[in-house]
């Protein structure tokens, strides 16, 4: 990670690591046990020592290099199953949002994924005492803001949609943070539409659509997202360059991508960052955001990101500034929320450059 940062931050002869260290910054696409740092893992997989998991943070190194999407989903399922008990999941969270705050994140949405643990046992109510417990806490402690995306997880199937849809929409168990409905995991194999009915209750239950599309199948997923599911966003979204009507449309409509580079190497949805379709998106007129997905299993964090857009986009520290402004127009925070930390950018930009 060091490495790419380093050649990510020199723009126009300049170092824009510090500035990006300190840029208040939103972030939209980032997944609740994709965050757990190798600290957490190793920790939580001492706790859990039948898991097939290392608990050396250094050996976590090697576990998290992917051969494809598919490795990627299994190692990432290896990990979801070391979140056993309500500790488990709030002590997660709660050093989740640690990691945010230390990047200068004042406000995420995180994706959580809730059948992954009450299918593995854990009481529906105590998860979600946990995650608000801990939610609370962050924002008390911290200063950062998180609210909730539910996802389907798409490899476990309809029942996982009906599952996932009830714990979103019953008012007895529905936490307060909760914005969004998304559906995660492999493309392949899963179409969009089958969620439709899963995606109108929520929606009519006031969440918003919010689905993972075109990451590594072809644009006509990332329509299905939009016709089929009324997507508002779009997480990746990474084939969209191949469709320049898409394109339009999505940049007619305001539909912002969730873009995560790093991670789109990782996965090998995308062979090299010069080849990463973010510059077309922004030629485009496409909203982009700039996300860390599943940070440490990257090796990257949202600084790094940041960085690596900027020399993608050939960005200075306003360049910059307004990617962070992305990310607020785009995310579900209130009017007023989303006027102060887009001002709480402006103030910081303008001092970071002032004479």
């Amino acid at each position: 990670m060091t490495d790419r940062l380093d050649a990510a931050t020199t723009v126009q002869g300049r170092d824009l690591h510090a500035f990006i260290a300190g840029l208040p910054k939103a972030e939209l696409h980032v997944h609740h046990v994709g965050s757990a740092s190798p600290r957490i893992v190793a920790e939580l997989a001492a706790r859990h020592p039948d898991s097939r998991v290392p608990s050396d943070p250094e050996a976590l190194a090697d576990y998290f290099v992917f051969t494809d999407f598919a490795h990627f989903i299994e190692v990432y399922l290896s990990v979801v199953d070391l979140i056993r008990t309500p500790e488990d999941v709030r002590l997660l969270t709660y050093e989740v949002a640690r990691e945010l705050a230390r990047q200068q994140v004042r406000y995420a949405e995180l994706t959580v994924t809730p059948f992954s643990s009450t299918r593995r046992g854990i009481d529906e109510r105590a998860f979600m005492d946990a995650i608000e417990d801990a939610r609370k806490a962050a924002e008390a402690e911290f200063g950062t803001v998180l609210r909730w995306c539910f996802d389907i997880p798409g490899e476990a199937g309809l029942a996982s949609a009906e599952e996932t849809t009830r714990l979103a929409t019953d008012d007895r168990l529905r936490p307060e943070g909760l914005v969004s409905f998304g559906l995660g995991g492999p493309e392949i194999g899963v179409p969009r539409p089958q969620f439709k009915p899963y995606f109108d209750r929520a929606i009519a239950a006031g969440l918003r659509s919010v689905p993972h599309a075109g990451e590594t199948t072809g644009p006509e997923t990332v329509w299905d997202a939009l016709n089929e599911l009324r997507a508002e966003r779009i997480g990746h979204g990474t084939s969209s360059a191949r469709d320049p009507e898409l394109l339009r449309h999505l940049a007619e409509r305001r539909i912002a991508l969730e873009v995560c580079p790093t991670s789109n190497i990782a996965t090998r949805a995308v062979t090299t960052l010069d080849e990463h379709p973010l510059e077309e998106f922004v030629r485009a007129g496409v909203l982009v955001t700039i996300n860390s997905d599943d940070p440490p299993m990257f090796g990257t964090d949202l600084n790094t990101e940041y960085a690596v857009a900027a020399r993608l986009l050939d960005l200075d520290e306003r360049g910059l500034a307004e990617l962070a402004k992305n990310a607020v127009e785009a995310s579900f925070m209130d009017r007023a929320g989303k006027a102060r930390l887009a001002a709480e950018i402006d103030g910081y930009t303008a001092s970071w450059l002032a004479p």
